[in-house]
């Protein structure tokens, strides 16, 4: 990596800035009408190029998932090891600060008796006390015919209940195909597909397993489940912000 790619993966003060002045209000209406939000702009073209060319070098991660091998689609990912890339260590509990709100009022309206502490460092500490301590931060890397079954990222007892993905490689130009898709299921109804349009550095933030939905009879809990369309051309990164870590 050179020194520069080095310099721009540092912290950045800019980068919880950037997070704070994002329309929240709006942020939260979306999440709580259609179960995710899009970012714009939450990562710039430097950051994006920095943070996807980590993925060839190893020291980074603790370990690297074939998709295939698994079930899981066709395509390959890997989890960062500590220390974590430092403007990862910045966004997590930046955008937890902005998400905590929602999912502990999400939870009281699904009846659900957890709720979620103030700072994200805190959180943390109680996934590690369940024996929760590997990181669960990623790297996806797509090639052409490459895609991402629909799925939940679950790692252990405790869960954040939304997660965020950024796109770090630019449609039209690295990749075609590979759009971002969600599906809500809910109760005795067929299923709802959502298609999120991502440019480079925009981020997703969504549902990690079931959301809130006002009915006539009071809240009731959606299913949501994620996934990639098969990438048509060219290579594809993305890098997978998860709130709770990993046993």
């Amino acid at each position: 990596m050179t020194s520069s790619a080095k310099n721009i993966i540092r912290p950045s003060s800019e980068i919880a800035a950037r997070v704070d002045a994002m329309d929240w209000t709006q942020a939260t209406a979306e999440l709580d009408a259609q179960g995710c939000v899009l970012l714009k702009g939450l990562l710039s073209r430097d950051e994006c190029g920095a943070l996807a060319a980590l993925y060839a070098d190893d020291k980074h991660f603790r370990s690297r998932i074939v998709m295939a091998r698994h079930g899981f689609g066709r395509g390959e990912y890997k989890y960062f090891s500590h220390p974590l890339p430092d403007l990862i260590t910045e966004l997590r509990p930046a955008l937890y600060a902005q998400l905590r709100d929602i999912a502990n009022r999400w939870n009281e309206a699904m009846g659900i008796d957890i709720r979620y502490p103030q700072g994200h460092e805190a959180f943390l500490k109680r996934c590690h006390a369940a024996g929760q301590t590997r990181p669960t931060p990623l790297l996806l890397q797509y090639g052409a015919g490459d895609y991402n079954c629909l799925h939940q990222d679950l790692y252990g007892e405790h869960v954040f209940p939304l997660q965020v993905a950024i796109l770090l490689s630019e449609p039209g130009r690295d990749f075609s195909g590979g759009e971002f898709v969600l599906t809500e299921q809910r109760p005795r109804m067929q299923s709802r597909p959502e298609v999120v349009p991502l440019a480079q550095g925009d981020a997703v933030a969504f549902a990690v397993h079931h959301r809130p939905v006002q009915g006539t009879r009071g809240f009731y809990r959606v299913n949501l489940r994620h996934g990639v369309n098969r990438i048509r051309s060219g290579h594809r990164h993305t890098l997978g912000v998860i709130f709770h870590d990993a046993k």
